[in-house]
């Protein structure tokens, strides 16, 4: 099993590749997937956040009501903190039972939107960034997902920087080029992952500090 980590800015176009990976074989394990699975209504995780945040964070319907959550962790670090302490520990134990549950030999794919800011490149075997240049990006939140351009630029302030994100790259794919180039370089990619994947996976990197 070759576990890779999948990473890339806001509107860099990572759900496009991992699409286009899925295409051809991948087991996609999506952490924003999982951690609204982890929070669903009648889990012990929503029962935590709960406990933590009282009922006021919750819905008419009973679920997680994000963007009342949001406005209560996101201007205290405090209470962040405790939202991750509760959430990452689930997203982790979840994440691991659908690794395992994938072929010895297959390429899982974690697509894990905070990978570089949260350190986490050592968890895997490799990381795939793809990259596209600030212009691009902000081209694609205010024409694609209709935001303003001021709620892009600050969506994109606060990840991490290109650089930053390409140098704990193994993989870089370049998401400045038309459809068909991009998915001539995922195949490119592809063949790679199961060439390594068929190999024994090389020692854990060191943890950043």
């Amino acid at each position: 099993m070759l576990k890779v980590g999948l990473t890339g800015g806001i509107g860099a176009g990572k759900s496009e590749v991992s699409r286009l990976l899925v295409e051809h074989g991948a087991v996609l394990i999506d952490a924003d997937r999982v951690a609204r699975e982890v929070v669903a209504p009648g889990t012990e995780g929503l029962a935590a956040v709960v406990a933590a945040f009282g009922q006021e964070i919750l819905a008419e319907d009973g679920s997680l009501d994000r963007p009342k959550l949001g406005s209560v962790v996101f201007a205290d670090k405090e209470r962040l903190a405790v939202l991750n302490s509760i959430v990452h520990p689930l997203v982790g134990a979840r994440s691991r039972e659908l690794e395992q549950a994938a072929a010895a030999d297959a390429v899982v794919v974690h697509d894990v939107p905070l990978l570089t800011e949260n350190g986490l490149a050592p968890l895997y075997d490799l990381v795939i960034v793809v990259d596209a240049a600030p212009a691009t990006q902000l081209d694609r939140l205010v024409r694609l997902r209709g935001m303003t351009e001021e709620d892009a630029r600050a969506r994109m302030a606060a990840q991490a920087t290109r650089e930053q994100r390409r140098e704990i790259a193994d993989i870089v794919i370049d998401n400045d080029v038309p459809l068909a180039d991009l998915r001539r370089r995922v195949e490119e990619v592809w063949a790679d992952l199961t060439r390594r994947a068929r190999t024994a996976p090389r020692e854990p990197r060191p943890l950043q500090e």
